[in-house]
């Protein structure tokens, strides 16, 4: 008899192909990634000053956090404050006993770059031990067509991808000592995101996709998620329209999973690179904002995050 975690491998196969196939085939996969094109035709992946660096001050570097079954290391880029005492402090914990939640971080479709490192950066100053995963082997695409070239050829190995991730969320368990863990992307990482939580669906504490594809998962795949996600989604992104991830939402909500949409208005696809031409910096910033305050409740236990509604 199949474990369940093979059938969840063998399902990730499936939807991490129907992240870029839909159920179109061939065609379809090439119709997605001719959107994705499309969405990013002028974008430039580089490193901006409207990128926000952490509150606190963090130290980061290079960590190997799995193995291929070549032997191959898989490396990632760790972020983690540099006075984790006074962040468990902060939030009443003991400093001798407890240990900084944990977050795995899944890049967007260009790879793991400077954008992502920031972001990285960034989020381990909200309070956590951050691992940004490379999903492409160290490559990184500076033009639409090699991101393309570089999703397309992940998605050929999507088991891969599963146990990429699940050896992240492994890592901050086992060598960083967190007892909750999120999991969170943009674009090709939101998508990301979902497979995680298909394939690992008692894995974490709290999921977060931004601007991820999120149709084509049945509720009988989403039934064994455990835990509350939230996704952030622009009004105005083609690729992912808005009646997909109202679906979505109420598949989340017929199978009594907790799963809370936030649209905005004049946004577009990866409205919160600030890298790129979509970028909506009012859009991102209440995004952020409700990020924040949604790990702070499911990793730290803290309610304050009655942040104002200012989306559709």
């Amino acid at each position: 008899m199949l474990s369940k975690r093979t059938l969840r491998l063998a399902f990730s196969f499936l939807l991490i192909a129907g992240v870029v196939t839909g159920c179109g085939g061939e065609e379809a996969s090439d119709s997605y990634s001719d959107d994705m094109a499309e969405q990013h035709q002028d974008d430039t992946p580089q490193a901006t000053a409207a990128a926000q660096e952490p509150m606190i001050p963090v130290r980061a570097s290079t960590v190997t956090y799995g193995a291929t079954e070549a032997g191959e290391s898989i490396t990632g880029y760790m972020a983690v404050p540099e006075n984790p005492d006074s962040v468990l402090t902060a939030y009443g914990m003991n400093p001798k006993t407890d240990s900084l939640p944990g977050v795995v971080v899944i890049h967007e479709w260009w790879g793991l770059n400077d954008n992502i490192r920031t972001a990285a950066r960034r989020m381990a100053g909200e309070g956590y031990r951050v691992l940004a995963v490379d999903l492409y082997a160290g490559s990184v695409a500076d033009t639409p067509d090699g991101a393309r070239s570089l999703m397309e050829q992940a998605m050929k190995t999507p088991d891969r991808l599963a146990e990429n991730l699940a050896s992240a969320n492994a890592y901050l368990r086992r060598e960083g000592g967190a007892s909750r863990t999120a999991v969170m992307g943009w674009c090709f990482g939101g998508a990301m995101t979902l497979t995680a939580a298909v394939t690992q669906p008692d894995g974490y504490e709290a999921g977060v996709i931004y601007y991820g594809r999120v149709s084509d998962v049945s509720q009988e795949e989403l039934e064994p998620i455990s835990f509350p996600m939230i996704g952030f989604f622009g009004a105005d992104d083609s690729s992912i329209p808005v009646e997909s991830v109202n679906e979505f939402d109420t598949k989340m909500d017929e199978v009594g999973n907790t799963f809370e949409a936030h649209i905005y208005e004049d946004a577009g696809h990866a409205f919160a690179n600030p890298s790129g031409t979509n970028y909506n910096p009012e859009a991102a910033s209440a995004a952020w904002d409700k990020t924040t305050a949604f790990l702070k409740e499911h990793l730290y236990g803290a309610t304050d995050m009655d942040a104002e509604s200012d989306e559709t």
